[in-house]
């Protein structure tokens, strides 16, 4: 991932300091047990994947509003004065460290107590331009477990809930986003997501008591929707023409894996960074050897390269959405839709029998 302009952390203190001066002029003590809107949990989420999983577990006790709007290309926001001083008035805050650098700069300002970063809530791997499933012997042992069954595994191994807090050891220093390897992008994966989801529900629970069975009920509902959304996707990708597709941007390797498929990415973990000449060569002669059908590009980043690449290949293209925002474009009007546009994108490349 290629890096970005951070705002200077005097600048965040300062603003901080300035929007808490300005929202405390208006409103009450924060106090996460009574809420501040309306009596609601005020949660903060960082980008969409993380307000869909506060908006379904939070239900009716949480007001959710998210730094990044529909259509902003999420790795490339840089926030207002006015939305880092809203940080600091929040209750619970939920980002995913590695994916937005100036989000992570921010929120490290703001001192909010009821701070969950959902990269500590589940295993992160290594990935790069090119991800298999021969990557995935780390989880071999649970092959064929749901996300219901693979999200209560997690929880007594230590990758769920609040405790991963106190042990992060595999993640100490990472930059979750940097070409060092760390992949950040594990919503796209329904088994890690449904981790962050009963990790994120344990935190709200302890945050606001008075309304924890309803965050567990939450939580268990959700977490049963990403497990048939698991089952979805393991039926309909289990025999194929071909286990190759080729994407613009190299977010689908914890999907790949899960499902045992090859990513080939034209571009790294960063949607903006341009291929080598090489590195389409290569891709040219893959897309031969393995009769890759289609080049994926997705709906927030420039579709040029991919296209270039598939009129160069005789391939055709289509849109493998990474789910970072919901905009008029999307094939689906929330994360479980879209995911299953995904699905049916992939069966017809890989020629799903």
């Amino acid at each position: 991932m290629n890096v970005r302009r951070l705002i200077p952390t005097t600048a965040v203190a300062g603003a901080v300091a300035l929007g808490l001066v300005t929202l405390s002029a208006c409103s009450g003590t924060s106090d996460a047990a009574d809420g501040q809107s309306g009596g609601k949990l005020d949660v903060v989420a960082s980008f969409y994947p993380m307000q869909y999983l506060a908006e379904q577990i939070g239900g009716d006790h949480v007001s959710v509003t998210t730094l990044t709007k529909p259509g902003v290309e999420p790795h490339d926001l840089e926030l207002k004065p006015r939305q880092i001083g809203e940080l600091g008035e929040a209750d619970v805050i939920l980002y995913l460290k590695g994916i937005q650098p100036a989000v992570d700069d921010a929120i490290k300002q703001a001192g909010v107590k009821n701070t969950v970063d959902a990269a500590t809530l589940t295993a992160l791997e290594e990935h790069g331009t090119e991800v298999g499933h021969e990557g995935h012997a780390g989880e071999a042992g649970h092959e064929g477990e749901s996300a219901e069954e693979h999200a209560k595994h997690s929880e007594h191994s230590g990758h769920a809930g609040e405790e991963s807090h106190g042990t992060q050891d595999s993640h100490e220093g990472h930059d979750h986003g940097s070409e060092a390897g760390a992949d950040p992008h594990i919503w796209l994966d329904p088994v890690k997501y449904a981790e962050v989801a009963k990790g994120f529900g344990s935190t709200l629970e302890k945050a606001d008591p008075a309304h924890a069975a309803d965050y567990k009920k939450n939580t268990d509902a959700l977490v049963k929707k990403l497990g048939a959304l698991d089952t979805e996707f393991r039926t309909g990708l289990k025999n194929t023409t071909t286990r190759t597709f080729i994407t613009t941007h190299s977010a689908f390797g914890y999907l790949a894996e899960r499902y045992e498929l090859e990513q080939e990415g034209i571009s790294g973990l960063d949607p903006e960074s341009e291929p080598s000449p090489a590195r389409i060569k290569e891709l040219q002669e893959i897309a031969k050897k393995d009769k890759v059908s289609t080049v994926f590009f997705e709906t927030l980043a420039s579709d040029k390269t991919a296209k270039t690449l598939a009129h160069d290949t005789g391939l055709k293209t289509d849109v493998l959405d990474p789910l970072e925002g919901i905009t008029e474009g999307s094939k689906g009007d929330d994360y479980i839709e879209v995911m299953r546009s995904n699905l049916a994108a992939l069966k017809k490349a890989l020629g799903a029998k």
